[in-house]
């Protein structure tokens, strides 16, 4: 499922007009942005966790030279499966 249909399923259950739909998934998706940007761990119970993790510098190597190269500290997203979805998934 990609955003236009998540867009489509919520206006069809909804009865919103498409672009209500869409302002409502954009704001959803805004917020949960938001909310790691600003290092806050995002919670929905029984479907997943979203945090941001930080990854230490470390040497590493160029695949096609194979030289030597810092790899530089990063943050990233991290998605974390709930347990209620883990269990519908694995049926």
């Amino acid at each position: 499922m990609n955003k236009l249909e998540l867009i489509s399923t919520l206006k069809q259950k909804t009865g919103l007009t498409k672009a209500e739909a869409a302002d409502v998934v954009q704001t959803f998706f805004d917020s949960l942005t938001q909310a790691l940007v600003q290092g806050d761990r995002v919670e929905i119970r029984g479907l997943c966790s979203f945090f941001i993790k930080d990854y230490e510098s470390y040497t590493g190597r160029n695949p096609k030279t194979g030289e030597k190269v810092t790899i530089p500290p990063k943050k990233l997203p991290f998605f974390k499966c709930g347990k209620e979805l883990k269990e519908r998934v694995d049926f």
